[in-house]
């Protein structure tokens, strides 16, 4: 079993499920919690972790073959335990390829998920705006992506147990939990847009020239992560859906700098109406899994 020293060494589909069946013991030591939902939580959206009720926390750096998290706003904490009455495993920070940690270990979360019992993920992170209509602040649904980091956690022998080497995306985020998720929205007050999400490698934010670009692509949010979760969730049979919050406005767009700062400070404002449309999410999710 690689050590979290080895975090950047290359980790193929075929060797994840010896991975996974450390990772399982790791928790099943302690917590024999089946979660029905897991959530992935990205920069400065921590919060939702204090609404879980009778919590079994474990840090990265105490599961096996885990990295301690670097970004900043990023806890580096596996959760399980009740939220809204629902059982839940929650990401509080995720693993970034640009922390030097291959893209086969940046999935091992959401592929953990389903080891223990999750059907179904949400993807959450922090964004820039690419649609210039989308401002600080905007909670985005997410209704696909473009995959623009050059990696896939696919690459390499297959493990079928796991899932089919070649993944149908179509409909990768799932229509049926974005609709539950509209509905909880605006059950909740929440405005909720939607659009696609672009996942580049970073950590240097984007050019106003690359803004350009995304936009001419369809993108309408740009952001380092969440984009390789969704391929390796589908690959291992998990619905996907989930939610950008768009912290800042493309570059180029308002002429000044961007700083991880004002991604912190646009999570801190918004994340509370987020973190109450997940919450009616999960208790809806729960009372009909089947749609």
């Amino acid at each position: 079993m690689p050590t979290a020293d080895e975090a950047g060494r290359p980790i193929s589909p075929a060797h994840q499920p010896a991975r996974l069946n450390a990772l399982e013991a790791a928790v099943r030591s302690r917590t024999d919690l089946r979660p029905d939902l897991g959530i992935v939580l990205g920069s400065g959206l921590g919060g939702l972790a204090d609404d879980l009720e009778e919590p079994v926390a474990m840090p990265f750096a105490e599961l096996p073959g885990w990295p301690v998290a670097t970004a900043p706003g990023h806890a580096g904490r596996l959760l399980l335990g009740r939220l809204a009455g629902v059982p839940v495993a929650l990401l509080q920070g995720r693993l970034h390829v640009y922390e030097g940690n291959d893209p086969g270990l940046v999935v091992q979360p959401v592929l953990l998920f389903r080891r223990v019992g999750a059907r179904a993920v949400v993807l959450t992170n922090a964004a820039g705006g690419v649609n210039p209509d989308y401002r600080p602040g905007t909670l985005m649904l997410i209704a696909d992506h473009l995959n623009l980091t050059g990696r896939t956690p696919l690459l390499g022998r297959n493990a079928d147990a796991i899932g089919a080497r070649f993944q149908d995306l179509v409909d990768a985020w799932s229509p049926r939990l974005r609709a539950q998720l509209r509905a909880a929205a605006e059950a909740e007050g929440v405005v909720l847009e939607e659009g696609v999400y672009a996942g580049l490698l970073g950590p240097q934010y984007e050019t106003p020239a690359e803004i350009r670009m995304l936009r001419t692509f369809g993108a309408d949010a740009v952001g380092m992560s969440t984009v390789l979760e969704c391929i390796a969730a589908r690959w291992a049979g998990l619905d996907v859906c989930g939610v950008s919050l768009i912290t800042n406005a493309g570059a180029g767009y308002t002429g000044q700098p961007l700083t991880h700062e004002e991604v912190l400070a646009a999570a801190a404002e918004a994340g509370p109406r987020l973190t109450r449309v997940i919450r009616r999410f999960v208790a809806e999710f729960a009372a009909n899994p089947a749609g």
